[in-house]
């Protein structure tokens, strides 16, 4: 049946984050611990740490408390990084607010999780943060403070005279790891964001366990050039990285193909993480051969459905023989699932890996709650100590996710082989009932991504009057390619079932999305059935 645990003779960290981080600085004071070129930033593990101590202490004479509530809202940079390990030394609750967000979307990030500090970039790109944080403070009652970066960060550390080492210390003995330290907003691929409340406990752990699945050492050095307000960035990340001494190496305020494969160079990266669409940008940039990556070793490719195609050549063109693929979701810490270094190739390109330490996994029919059998695609579900508190003020939505048997459930459809090697299918949502026939979206797209011409897929499922649902592919083509959807509709003749052949195809340069990478397949259904004029199909109800 799908049901997996993953056993472990290593033990879960009994720690807080800044317990962690104490033990790391006494073993590695030396070794670099933060590089953030385009700020000119370096610090070893010693200078880190006095740097969150201070920090830490200049939030305290501000007057923040345990179980505050602190934002955080900036893109990457070296700040964020110590604000992230301040804010978990004195037991303020850190809330990650996504960089993209504009008026609205602030305004119910703050009033939700009742930020009283705000930290925030002056601006970034186009975006004026300070002009949009007036527009609705006066809307937000708890917020009560706002620190911009530019012009306060020096101000906040000279504030740390106010507070002695001694008192910093006795704050952080008063804390337990399963206080609450952190929110993090669901990405929003469906409805509105809702606050996932997480412990040291829960993202401590899963940063060490990456980590370990990593063979992660002192002498690592990890390019992260995902957000920090996803778990992908502040836990695989910074988490995983000072967990184990290893170095945090950012190459830009943003993703920028050109600046993380020049930064992978110049410092000499051992690890690279990304979503599958940077990658794929990565490979594609017209001045890839020109970058020296043979230092390169492993890394993390997430937050999305992995492209086999485009893990061979993660792989082999990158020099990345160990890279894994990791699955979870912003509610369990992420991590789930990943890929060890010694799986078989095919496995490590080919699935999401297997459970991880700690951790339990089973796949369900999502009408019964049963476990099904080997290989039967079902709903994933995950538990242990990775588990989200849960939402923030929100006891309905978290009743729904999480059962009484404490499983979380991720809403992914999922299939578990006998060796334990899990693959994802696709969402419940996501899943196309054409005529009866049940569709898996992912299966459509890995046959696509075969074909010479396309650089990346998405296949949805469009109203259809007769079928009740027909198959709609939104293909990027290569640079210097062409095609039509003639010759892909050719391509998929004969070589998979003739119901799953795209009826539609739309030809895109990209993708509608999330800073995170994920794809908003919502919104590709909603322009198709604008532009296909399928509006008397969507308005058919159905039982």
């Amino acid at each position: 049946m799908s049901y997996s645990n993953g056993p472990s003779t290593v033990p879960l960290l009994g720690q807080t984050i800044g317990e962690n981080l104490r033990r790391t600085v006494e073993r590695f004071a030396e070794r670099e611990a933060l590089v953030v070129p385009f700020q000119n930033y370096r610090a070893n593990y010693r200078q880190f740490w006095d740097e969150v101590g201070l920090a830490a202490r200049g939030l305290m004479a501000r007057g923040v408390q345990k179980g505050d509530r602190v934002g955080i809202w900036a893109p990457n940079r070296y700040e964020w990084v110590i604000v992230q390990y301040a804010t978990a030394r004195i037991g303020a609750i850190l809330v990650n607010i996504n960089p993209a967000y504009k008026t609205a979307e602030l305004e119910y990030a703050l009033k939700l999780s009742g930020i009283s500090v705000l930290i925030l970039a002056k601006a970034f790109r186009t975006t004026n943060y300070v002009e949009m944080l007036d527009e609705v403070r006066g809307k937000c009652p708890d917020l009560r403070d706002a620190l911009v970066l530019e012009q306060d960060w020096q101000t906040l550390l000279k504030q740390s005279d106010q507070v002695s080492e001694a008192q910093l210390n006795e704050r952080e003995a008063g804390l337990q790891f399963d206080d609450p330290i952190n929110i993090q907003f669901t990405s929003g691929t469906t409805g509105l964001p809702k606050g996932a409340t997480l412990s040291h406990h829960n993202i401590l752990n899963n940063g060490y366990f990456v980590g370990l699945t990593c063979r992660y050492t002192e002498e690592d050095r990890v390019c992260i050039p995902v957000p920090f307000y996803h778990c992908f960035g502040m836990v695989l990340g910074n988490l995983a990285c000072t967990a184990h001494g290893a170095c945090m190496v950012i190459p830009a305020e943003s993703f920028d193909a050109y600046e993380t494969l020049n930064t992978v160079q110049t410092e000499r990266c051992t690890s690279l993480y990304g979503v599958p669409t940077m990658f794929i940008g990565e490979l594609e940039h017209p001045e890839f051969s020109k970058f020296d990556l043979s230092t390169l070793r492993t890394g993390i490719m997430a937050g999305s459905p992995c492209p086999v195609e485009v893990m061979k050549k993660v792989t082999t063109l990158m020099n990345m023989r160990e890279v894994t693929i990791g699955y979870g979701m912003t509610e369990t810490s992420p991590i789930s699932t990943q890929n060890a270094a010694d799986d078989p190739f095919d496995r490590r390109v080919s699935t999401v890996g297997r459970v991880h330490p700690h951790v339990e996994i089973k796949i369900i029919d999502p009408e019964t709650g049963a476990i099904v059998p080997c290989g039967t695609p079902g709903e994933f579900c995950t538990r242990g100590y990775s588990v989200m508190i849960g939402y923030w003020n929100n006891e309905e939505a978290t009743k729904k996710a999480i059962d009484r048997g404490h499983w979380m459930h991720t809403g992914d459809l999922a299939t578990l082989d006998e060796e334990g090697y899990v693959k994802i299918v696709g969402r419940i949502k996501d899943m196309i009932i054409r005529g009866g026939e049940n569709i898996f979206p992912r299966e459509i797209e890995e046959f696509l991504y075969g074909h010479p011409c396309v650089s990346d897929v998405q296949v949805i499922g469009v109203p259809s009057e007769k079928y009740g649902e027909e198959v709609m592919a939104w293909i990027k083509v290569r640079e210097g390619s062409s095609a039509t959807g003639e010759e892909l509709q050719a391509y998929c003749k004969g070589r998979i079932a003739t119901y799953k052949i795209p009826r539609y195809w739309k030809f895109v340069d990209s993708f509608p999305m999330t800073v995170t990478g994920k794809i908003q397949k919502f919104r590709m259904r909603d322009v198709a059935i604008e532009e296909l004029k399928l509006n008397k199909a969507a308005g058919i109800a159905t039982a």
